[in-house]
């Protein structure tokens, strides 16, 4: 499994960006995909995930902000992010399950990408 994360750059507060996340070797629709991010000198936390149904989960702190959806002819899952806040500037992962249900535990994501930086200035 091959993910590929794209659609980080630099933005100014209260922005909005969409990154993206195309797979090879597994189809999105049938398991669950998440982001994550890192923040210098901070932990990996989640952000959001979308289960096979299309259920979504999110992290408190973007709910309302941002919103994670599938497209499942490209096999792409997208994290569009408005209203962002210096906050939310870190590096974006995306990962793939093997799990059917959205999922904020890292270690139930076998498959990540290689990351995304997002840049929030004030």
């Amino acid at each position: 499994v091959q993910l590929q994360a794209s659609g980080g750059g630099l933005v100014q507060a209260g922005g909005l960006l969409r990154l993206s996340c195309a797979a090879s070797g597994r189809t999105f629709s049938r398991y669950a995909t998440g982001w994550f991010r890192q923040a210098p000198g901070k932990e990996r936390e989640f952000v959001a995930a979308i289960g096979w149904s299309g259920s979504t989960l999110y992290t408190d702190s973007v709910k309302g902000r941002f919103t994670i959806s599938r497209d499942n002819a490209e096999n792409t899952v997208y994290l569009q992010m408005n209203s962002l806040k210096p906050e939310d500037t870190a590096v974006y992962f995306c990962a793939s399950s093997t799990y059917y249900n959205p999922t904020s535990r890292g270690d139930e994501y076998d498959a990540w990408g290689q990351g995304t930086l997002v840049t929030v200035s004030s």
